[in-house]
């Protein structure tokens, strides 16, 4: 025997174990196969070797139909990879390929949210009918009607028939896009089935709503004619709502800048809205005070009202305004005063040549003007003071209490007068231009004795034109 001889049957060998090491695997493959019973009210005309399928997708198929012990159908299937082993929560329908057709069932498998998923289901396992869904046949829905009804079925889709007529292309079109519609709505009564006390409450919930709206019927109607008499308003101002409409968009536009700016705006603000945080928490207190006295002064602004405004001529503060305005300009005139300072004025002793200055400004040159002559007898308060003191300290009493005596004559000569006022050469008048025999005034204050301080006669610092040695007879 060669080499080469024996190199081949080692092969050979090698070979034909491999093989039985495969046929071996696929034989505990296959007896390990992962199945499930799930119990149906009826089979709904599945058969074995139906498929099973996940979303669509095939994954394992009917392997047998048995009657069960109360008379429900228990249909054993295979799941495989990478479905198997499902978990509690899975529910499982029978569903059909088409409308029509004899043994075109399939099992569909609805595996729950990875979330709200339990735990493993071991192979053999049971899915309680609760968890199953069996195929409603088009004959068992048509049995449930009368003679009556499926007449009228049979008009209703004469009446879809003469529908379509013509607008099949639009309709197709239109069922295209209503298959998702469908398979969410699918799913939404899915999720009702499953929480049937929530729909239950939902229905029982919608009942007393509409008892309650049937109550209110009136209001309702009210509403709705209130809402038709709305809408026809703005139809009838379609124009001027499709020229807003068309002005809208510059608008928003014109608001983003603001918004934009307001923006900048509110962060500047932050700081006075942090500083007025301490204050707003006293506001309360005042606001209830301030609503107190508010409440209290409305009689006031309502007279206040009737003062500022009210029916009839020449009765309230408007009119007084408006008749006060002649009288303002008549005030105040041309606001510009002369008061006598124009050299070429034939009216230097007056406030200014035309008087178009007014009362104000006349007033004002009048008391500038009469300055010089207020000044002049402002030396000689300390008499005019004294003779008020003198009037009103006499000496003499009565029954009424103090009284004086006074004496008025005209006449330089009248022996009522004392010596002084009789006698033109007496020093403690001032006779000058009288008898010509004196330069000076007596100085201001020549009355009053001395207290000490020589502050008497008034001088103003020898300022004043007149003979401090002029001073009243006697110690």
């Amino acid at each position: 025997m060669t080499r080469s001889s024996a190199v081949g049957r080692i092969a050979a060998v090698v070979a034909l174990g491999v093989a039985a090491v495969a046929v071996a695997l696929l034989l505990l493959r296959g007896g390990s196969t992962y199945e499930i019973t799930a119990e149906f009210q009826n089979a709904s005309q599945l058969v074995k070797g139906s498929q099973v399928v996940v979303a669509g997708v095939p994954t394992g198929s009917v392997k047998s139909i048995a009657l069960g012990d109360h008379g429900q159908a228990l249909v054993t299937f295979s799941v495989s990879d990478p479905y198997a082993p499902l978990r509690e929560g899975t529910t499982a329908t029978i569903r059909s390929y088409s409308l029509s057709g004899i043994a075109n069932r399939q099992v569909q498998l609805n595996l729950p949210p990875a979330d709200k998923a339990g735990q493993e289901l071991p192979s053999g396992a049971t899915l309680p009918e609760s968890q199953t869904v069996s195929e409603v046949d088009l004959d068992q829905l048509f049995n449930t009607l009368n003679a009556k009804t499926v007449e009228n079925f049979k008009h209703v889709i004469q009446g879809f028939e003469l529908s379509y007529e013509g607008v099949s292309q639009q309709a197709n079109t239109g069922y295209k896009y209503l298959n998702p519609f469908l398979s969410t709505s699918r799913q939404v009564f899915g999720e009702l089935t499953r929480d049937t006390p929530a729909l239950e409450s939902l229905i029982v919930d919608t009942s007393h709503l509409s008892g309650a709206l049937a109550q209110r019927s009136s209001d309702i109607s009210g509403l709705i004619h209130n809402v038709d008499l709305m809408m026809g308003a703005i139809a009838r101002q379609s124009d001027s709502l499709k020229q807003a409409l068309v002005r809208f968009p510059g608008f928003m536009r014109q608001a983003n800048t603001t918004f934009v700016n307001l923006r900048a705006t509110l962060d500047d603000l932050t700081p006075l809205v942090n500083a007025s945080k301490p204050v707003a928490e006293k506001l309360p207190a005042f606001f209830h005070q301030f609503r107190l006295a508010a409440h209290g002064a409305v009689p006031t602004i309502t007279d206040l009202d009737k003062t500022i405004q009210r029916p009839g001529p020449q009765n309230d503060l408007v009119e007084l305004t408006r008749d006060a305005i002649p009288l303002a300009h008549a005030a105040i005139g041309s606001g510009s005063p002369d008061c006598g300072k124009n050299p070429s004025s034939d009216y230097s002793h007056a406030a200014d040549q035309n008087f178009t200055q007014g009362a104000f400004g006349e007033s004002v040159c009048s008391l500038r003007n009469g300055l010089p002559n207020l000044a002049s007898f402002r030396a000689y308060t300390p008499e005019l003071v004294s003779w008020f003191n003198d009037l009103g300290t006499s000496g003499i009493q009565a029954a009424n209490g103090g009284i004086a005596r006074i004496e008025s004559t005209f006449n330089a000569f009248s022996p009522g007068l004392p010596h002084g006022f009789t006698d033109p050469t007496s020093p403690i008048v001032d006779i000058s231009g009288f008898g010509g025999t004196h330069k000076k005034a007596r100085c201001p204050g020549t009355n009053e004795r001395n207290p000490g301080d020589n502050s008497t006669p008034f001088t103003d610092n020898g300022t004043l034109a007149c003979d401090p040695s002029e001073v009243p007879l006697g110690p």
